[in-house]
């Protein structure tokens, strides 16, 4: 079932989104060459706990996972595509790291990702993270009421597919409210005029995430959560939590 938020239900969780923001801005201060991906998790645990807020993503099991999630982030390092565990290893210079957060707040969550390179750039990165942002960016601007889910997902796969891109075909974004998955599902590839109409209160987590080697396959890590390319390519995961409205999309994670 879809539930349509009301105005109140939406600022309670554009204050959500904004602990999320911050918690991810405390994660990307923290990373630097020689840094172990768990600061990063302890950085936005401390923003997460001083706010009076829970993490959704910690100790979340879904029918897929072996072990429930030990951390309040996924932190996915280079041809990890998304759900990374925080664990010991040690940032290097060029490393491509992208970060999911979530927060509840009050009974109501926000969820976003960012990307981003530690230390000396490789260009080819950083037209995978450009490619990934326009590709959330358009998605973003389909997401107006008298359009459907599949019109988020159009935009972002045509951004994905100009940008010669792979992207994992069974994950992508969701509704999003009391809990971090909720209906619809918001696929990353769609037909334009599909799918669930977009009505004012609607809230959508949408998450493009771009593989490089224009690849649609992955594979799944031991540890049953971490999600890489098949062919060892770079991927890239950045995500808004946002509301359609009557006076167009509002992005809710925002500082």
């Amino acid at each position: 079932m879809v539930e349509i938020k009301t105005d109140t239900a939406l600022e309670a969780m554009r204050e959500a989104g904004r602990v999320v923001a911050h918690a991810l801005a405390a994660a990307r201060a923290a990373a630097a060459v020689g840094v172990r991906l768990r600061a990063l998790d302890a950085a936005a645990r401390a923003v997460l706990d001083e706010a009076g807020a829970r993490s959704p993503f910690l100790g979340y099991r879904p029918s897929f996972a072996p072990t429930p999630f030990p951390g309040v982030l996924c932190v996915s390092v280079n041809d990890a595509v998304a759900h990374g565990i925080p664990d010991d290893y040690r940032l290097r210079d060029g490393d491509l790291v992208s970060v999911d957060c979530g927060a509840e707040l009050d009974g109501w969550t926000g969820d976003a990702a960012i990307s981003f390179i530690v230390g000396t750039p490789r260009p080819a990165d950083l037209e995978l993270i450009a490619a990934t942002q326009q590709a959330l960016d358009a998605g973003i601007a389909a997401a107006t009421v008298g359009h459907r889910v599949g019109d988020i997902s159009h935009a972002i796969d045509t951004i994905a597919r100009k940008a010669a891109c792979g992207m994992p075909s069974d994950f992508g974004g969701h509704g999003i409210g009391r809990r971090m998955h909720e209906d619809p599902h918001v696929p990353n590839r769609g037909r334009p005029g599909r799918g669930f109409p977009l009505r004012h209160g609607l809230a959508l987590a949408i998450e493009p995430m771009l593989m490089a080697g224009g690849r649609d396959k992955y594979r799944t890590d031991g540890d049953g959560w971490t999600l890489r390319t098949i062919d060892g390519s770079r991927a890239a995961h950045i995500e808004h939590t946002i509301a359609v409205t009557a006076d167009g999309p509002r992005v809710l994670t925002l500082p």
